[in-house]
């Protein structure tokens, strides 16, 4: 049987939630029926290029330094697809899926395009880009009901729009005691003290210094607390200015940006996101597949996967009060934050799947192929 080509259109694959998936769904995918290449434009954001290549995908990053630049590579694009006889391509984010547009319109490739967020977010050159040229792919992925409607409600679009929910290996996020161990130790974090941790890109829409400002609150009532923010990113600067502003420096530990994810959720208790929107946001999915209790605001497609005060607590956007009163409680209550704890795995496990997101996808792919 021919494989199906599938070649994915990203602009970098650094540690971001929709760059995570590509390796991780590709381990899961069916090697036999499909063969996967991809194609990235940011040198510099390649922390994904090994995990996918050790599974055996062919990737290739074509240069850019901007996203004028990234289109112009249009190109090179199509002489990629004849050169590999691309069956299918599968674009993620706004400017890939806008270069993808391109690629079908003067090839007719099948372009499916994966939408991460909802539409009232972005730029308005973004939305008016996004709302020109949307009819020019042949389906398009939300990965959240709020995603979905909101390319509905703003776009209007012709082209077929299905919810494909994120989903998470939960066999490899799986909590580590000896893993956690090694991190308590390497940063001196007590044994009996509990960790609060997020996994982040450090821009505007994680709203950061709201997270440290409800740390701050959490420390002053309990200073048995440590802090464990993962990330990097444009306001890392601001951030670890912040951290000093606040005199958090001996509590909040920033690793700085990396790849082994499963060892840093593994030393958290409570993951705690304050993010201003979300699609559906992978980082999160980890954390509870990890056993992480979670506290987070009801941020997009947060509240389709959280349900309130049974797989884990949520607070409005900006109330750092409130966000910090619902960790002070998890603090005194050892046994609810383990219930959190075991309600978030069991949450992930029974409906976020990698196993059956994959197993969608790969029927997109067939469905399109057919065409």
């Amino acid at each position: 049987m021919q494989k199906i080509k599938v070649l994915h259109i990203i602009k970098s694959l650094g540690r971001g939630g929709a760059e995570t998936l590509l390796p991780e769904t590709l381990k899961l995918h069916n090697s036999e029926k499909f063969e996967f290449h991809y194609i990235y434009f940011l040198p510099w954001k390649d922390q994904m290029v090994d995990a996918i290549e050790v599974q055996g995908g062919k990737v290739t990053c074509l240069a850019a330094s901007n996203n004028l630049k990234l289109l112009q590579q249009y190109p090179a694009v199509i002489n990629y697809c004849k050169k590999h006889a691309i069956d299918l391509i599968h674009c993620h984010l706004p400017w890939s899926g806008f270069l993808g547009r391109i690629v079908y319109a003067k090839t007719k490739i099948p372009v499916i395009y994966t939408e991460h967020n909802i539409q009232e977010r972005y730029h308005i050159i973004t939305k008016l880009l996004n709302k020109s040229t949307f009819n020019s792919q042949s389906i398009a992925l939300g990965v959240s009901k709020d995603v979905s409607r909101s390319i509905k409600q703003h776009i209007k679009p012709k082209i077929p729009i299905q919810t494909l929910l994120n989903g998470v290996n939960t066999d490899k996020f799986t909590r580590n005691p000896l893993k956690a161990q090694s991190i308590r130790d390497q940063y001196g974090i007590p044994e009996e003290a509990v960790v609060i941790g997020n996994i982040a890109v450090f821009r505007e829409q994680k709203c950061i210094p709201d997270w440290l400002n409800a740390f701050k609150k959490i420390s002053d009532k309990n200073n048995n607390t440590y802090g464990l923010l993962v990330g990097a990113g444009p306001l890392e600067t601001e951030i670890k200015t912040l951290v000093k502003e606040l005199k958090l420096e001996k509590n909040v530990i920033l690793p700085g940006l990396q790849t082994d994810t499963v060892s840093y959720f593994s030393a958290m208790d409570i993951f705690m996101m304050s993010s201003a929107f979300e699609g559906l946001p992978i980082a999160l999915l980890e954390a509870m597949s990890m056993q992480c209790a979670v506290i987070s605001t009801r941020a997009g497609g947060v509240v389709e996967v959280v349900r309130d005060s049974k797989d884990g607590l949520l607070c409005d956007v900006g109330d750092t009060k409130n966000m910090a009163d619902l960790a002070v409680g998890l603090l005194n209550d050892k046994d609810k934050r383990v219930a959190f704890q075991n309600a978030a795995r069991a949450r992930v496990v029974d409906s976020f799947s990698l196993t059956n997101m994959v197993s969608e996808l790969e029927k997109v792919y067939t469905k399109c192929n057919e065409v």
